[in-house]
């Protein structure tokens, strides 16, 4: 019985995997030394490649895995909603910008995806991130690249209840 209340909920292993994609997706080095454009729209970028990341470490698993997987997307999509409300979107226009943020998402996701899945060939990934987390700035995307696909090996060699009862272990930048 005790073991039952020890154990993460998919609502409580999604908020943390959450709030480590914002650490992660805030971290300086994203910015300063791989190229990322320190914007609203770039933090943007990195914030859902990140969560990305962590939906395609969660795929294709069953259980409390596919529940948090899902529950890490609604916390992903409440968070954003919380920080349009803050930047002052009213809400006439909310449905609007939250619907015009999932097709983006979306979109994102599918591309990633894509990416992902002609690893370890970077082109695609590279392209994707020039396309997307670069926008049209002035910065090599094969670090970036680089760093996404690091990571997406990295969190596949994780145990899957020691990421969901401790959040991910992201490599070092």
């Amino acid at each position: 019985m005790l073991k039952l209340l020890r154990r993460p909920t998919a609502r409580t292993a999604a908020e943390r995997l959450h709030a480590s994609a914002v650490a992660q997706a805030r971290n300086p080095v994203l910015y300063a030394t791989m190229g990322a454009p320190d914007t609203i729209e770039g933090r943007f970028e990195l914030l859902c490649a990140h969560v990305i990341l962590l939906l395609d470490r969660l795929k294709g698993a069953d259980g409390p895995i596919t529940e948090t997987r899902q529950a890490l997307f609604d916390v992903f999509v409440s968070h954003l909603d919380g920080a349009m409300r803050e930047m002052g979107v009213g809400d006439l226009a909310m449905g609007k910008r939250m619907r015009r943020l999932g097709e983006a998402f979306y979109g994102r996701l599918q591309a990633y995806e894509g990416a992902f899945a002609k690893l370890p060939e970077r082109e695609t990934l590279e392209a994707v991130v020039a396309r997307t987390i670069l926008d049209g700035h002035d910065s090599d995307p094969g670090a970036l690249a680089g760093y996404l696909s690091a990571t997406r090996l990295a969190l596949a060699a994780q145990d899957s209840s020691a990421l969901l009862k401790n959040g991910p272990s992201w490599p070092a930048l």
